[in-house]
């Protein structure tokens, strides 16, 4: 395989994607909205706690599901920018010359994925730090230390968020080779939420913690699974066949 190849395939898609303003500004408002929106949160149990609301015990519970949000929405990201990268590109006839190129399959899987993984992932830390930032600067008189950064957080976005991001994009690439819309291929992508979600839901529910453990075990989990959709994706990814079912 020739990296220099998946990049320059990576490369062009960043070119693209830097002319859709749309497609930009939904990645970055998801992530940064969901972290003021918890930071607020955040404030309001900070102030209410001295007046007989939650106190630090129950918000420092709080703050692992908080954290994990951003491992559901490395997970969403990805669908919008994997989804128009083989649909969008065949609607708009820009697909077939990248296909016609002596380039294998696995090397524009290598680009097509890296420009879905690095702009969500991204957008994902950059949501996550302000959200960080915010909750230390708020608590720091309530608990007495900065919250963050902690273990259970360095699994969360080291681990979680790229391994729920990759498993995203492979299920997207897979779904984009069968359909020829890009709504419903992104619809459909949206499916790669479920499993984040449902463990938060489980925790919620208090069928698991969301320990370090727990999340060793999810993130063991998701790259078990990453890697048997990987090679299902390139089972699925025949360019003859996208190229003449899609004519």
């Amino acid at each position: 395989m020739r990296l220099s190849k998946s990049w320059d395939v990576a490369s062009k898609d960043f070119k693209v994607f830097t002319k859709k303003k749309g497609l930009i500004f939904s990645i970055l408002a998801f992530p940064l909205v969901i972290s003021v929106l918890l930071s607020f949160v955040v404030e309001f149990v900070a102030q209410s706690s001295g007046g007989g609301g939650l106190g630090a015990t129950e918000l420092q519970a709080l703050l692992p599901s908080f954290t994990f949000y951003y491992a559901i929405i490395a997970a969403i990201l990805p669908t919008t920018i994997a989804s128009y990268s083989l649909v969008g590109e065949k609607v708009e006839r820009s697909l077939e010359p990248l296909l016609a190129t002596p380039m294998t399959d696995e090397e524009i899987l290598l680009g097509k994925g890296t420009a879905a993984f690095l702009p969500p992932l991204g957008a994902t830390f950059l949501g996550a730090t302000i959200f960080m930032v915010s909750t230390d600067l708020l608590t720091h008189g309530m608990f007495g230390y900065f919250y963050f950064p902690s273990l259970d957080a360095g699994i969360i976005l080291l681990l979680l968020s790229p391994l729920s991001a990759i498993m995203s994009i492979e299920v997207n690439v897979m779904i984009s080779s069968r359909v020829s819309d890009a709504r419903v291929s992104q619809q459909l992508g949206l499916l790669t939420v479920f499993p984040m979600a449902g463990a938060y839901l489980a925790s919620e529910l208090g069928l698991i913690s969301l320990s370090t453990a727990t999340l060793l075990v999810i993130s063991c989990l998701l790259l078990v699974a990453d890697v048997l959709l990987l090679y299902v994706t390139r089972a699925t990814f025949q360019r003859d066949k996208i190229l003449t079912s899609w004519k």
